[in-house]
């Protein structure tokens, strides 16, 4: 018994829907239903001071100022927001200028999706299938034009494509989700990192204090004792020693700069055989300003040249590069083999007479009289003698050394800092991607985007590589373009850009740039670089970074506009 009144209840209602269907005029949606349901007259939407005859909805005149009369016909395609005022009874001043009321003529799509198509296509002789596929804008069959309804085939091959889509989709948001947990991750290295860091320079700080301490004692205490020379000889051959030693440091500098010469010389020659072939070769009938200034800039540096003989500047210099000897330049052996006692061996032999105890207290206080002489000026600085002992040199290479790595960690702590503050993007998921690289081919070129990083070019042919902009920072555009069947597409809205700027310089023009469009997509992929004026580029790029939850397909379908299934 249930039953039956179950099924008494469902065919009630089945019928009442079906009735509700078939009282509303042709082209009305449901959400404007509600205005048609009169049986003794019509009002008009937006002029209730209007009223006409049922008899008058649909009857291809357009007798409401809004046109809502006429939900499917095109009578009222000639009005819109730049109508002119038109007399309007009841109005305060008898006129208004009323905007249009219904979005469209609408399509049932029964078996698909329903939605609305303007006015202007309604029986204008073309099956508009990929909004209307039922073909109920062409329902007056103007010029013998049938369009059967195939909202079942359309919705059957739209709903297959949506599924792919879907899972695409849902694929790309699983990605991103990953990416973003790889980002948090990144991050929180990077913090530990910064803090294990700064614990690093703490630790480096009071190193490098302690060895800088070190190192002054030691090179204090070495300051004060008497410089004597490794074998027997007075202050002259000491001297003569120090002297023959600069005079052969000065001699290797300057034979160095001599072949840096030289090599500059033959570099110049280079360039300026490249320069006179291209001046001679070149066709003069090219019309370009930049070869001309290049051209003319030669023939004004060559012009102001001036021949010198140089060969006598160059004997000279190869005289004095000649290592010194018995017969040619200064003979060193003269000087350096005195053997006559020096002074300093003379004191030092008297040391030896006296007790320890007074030797040690003398040697004390002579070293303490000799630091005080050095530190006033008095006496000559045993550092700047070029004899330094060798721990003042352990001394001093260990303390540079924790100096040296206290820059890299305080170089290290910047970089670490700056990264982190740095902007990657929504949610930081940019990070994660940092560093890796996609490649495409087009035409000619094989392109290059480096996430976070840079833009290049390649010639396919071979060559090196051409930089194309060297990131700079986020940005937004809104585009208006088509989606693929296969999803691939920039699509319709405001879209996440990345700025590539300041990349190769072009000839006669500016720094290369790239301005790369974000969409959504399963994997990382260029889909297309277009030079939109001289060296700056587009690059329409597909990746999960970007990827939004978006309404199931299912949903409403947009009213106007001709889409892609």
């Amino acid at each position: 018994m249930r039953r039956v009144d179950a099924l008494v209840l469902i065919s009630t209602f089945s019928t009442s829907i079906l009735a509700a269907e078939s009282a509303r005029p042709r082209g009305v949606g449901p959400e404007y239903a509600k205005f048609y349901k009169a049986t003794d007259g019509f009002t008009c939407i937006g002029t209730p001071s209007i009223k006409l005859e049922v008899s008058q909805i649909n009857d291809d005149y357009c007798d409401c100022p809004d046109g809502s009369d006429e939900p499917g016909t095109a009578a009222c395609t000639h009005l819109s927001t730049y109508s002119p005022y038109q007399p309007v009874p009841g109005a305060p001043d008898g006129t208004s200028n009323v905007t249009i009321a219904l979005p469209g003529f609408y399509c049932k799509n029964k078996g698909h999706i329903p939605g609305y198509i303007p006015h202007t296509y309604v029986n204008d002789g073309v099956c508009d299938y990929e909004i209307c596929c039922d073909g109920s804008d062409e329902h007056a069959g103007v010029g013998g034009v049938k369009c059967p309804d195939k909202c079942s085939e359309i919705g059957k091959e739209w709903r297959r494509l949506d599924d792919i889509k879907q899972k695409t989709q849902r694929a790309a948001l699983k990605k991103k989700d990953e990416l973003i947990r790889d980002a948090k991750s990144i991050k929180i290295g990077i913090e530990e990192d910064i803090q294990k860091t700064k614990e690093d320079i703490k630790g480096l700080e009071v190193k490098a204090s302690n060895l800088e301490k070190t190192y002054n004692e030691v090179e204090r205490r070495e300051r004060g004792k008497v410089v004597t020379s490794k074998g027997k000889g007075s202050r002259v051959t000491i001297l003569a020693g120090l002297a023959k030693n600069r005079v052969e440091e000065l001699r290797e500098k300057l034979i160095s700069v001599v072949e840096r010469k030289n090599a500059l010389k033959e570099r110049v020659k280079e360039l300026e055989y490249i320069l006179t072939t291209f001046k001679e070769e070149r066709n003069p009938n090219f019309n370009d300003e930049g070869v001309k200034r290049a051209v003319k800039a030669w023939e004004d540096y060559a012009a102001a040249q001036e021949q010198k003989d140089e060969s006598a500047e160059d004997r000279d210099i190869e005289e004095i590069s000649k290592p010194d000897s018995e017969t040619e330049g200064i003979n060193w052996a003269e000087w350096e083999a005195e053997e006559e006692e020096s002074d300093v061996e003379a004191i030092y032999k008297f040391e030896e007479y006296l007790p320890s105890a007074v030797r040690e207290w003398i040697h004390q206080k002579l070293v303490d009289f000799r630091i005080m002489l050095v530190e006033n000026g008095i006496l000559a600085d045993n550092a700047n003698s070029g004899s330094e002992s060798k721990a003042v040199t352990d001394a001093r290479s260990a303390m540079e050394s924790a100096k040296t790595e206290l820059s890299n960690k305080q170089t290290s702590l910047q970089n670490l800092e700056s990264d982190l503050i740095k902007d990657f993007g929504p949610n930081d998921v940019f990070r994660s991607l940092k560093g890796i690289c996609v490649t495409t081919d087009s035409g000619e070129y094989t392109y290059e985007l480096c996430w976070m990083d840079k833009t290049t070019q390649r010639s396919r042919k071979g060559g090196g590589n051409t930089g194309m902009g060297n990131f700079a920072r986020f940005d937004k555009l809104v585009v208006d373009e088509e989606v693929g069947a296969d999803g691939k597409g920039v699509g319709q809205g405001e879209r996440i850009t990345m700025l590539f700027e300041n990349g190769q310089h072009c000839w006669n023009g500016p720094n290369r740039q790239t301005t790369v469009v974000l969409a959504c997509y399963e994997k990382d992929e260029i889909w297309k670089v277009v030079e939109q004026e001289k060296c700056k580029y587009r690059m329409d790029v597909g990746t999960p970074a970007v990827c939004e939850k978006a309404v199931s397909g299912n949903g409403k379908k947009p009213a106007a506009g001709k889409d892609e299934l």
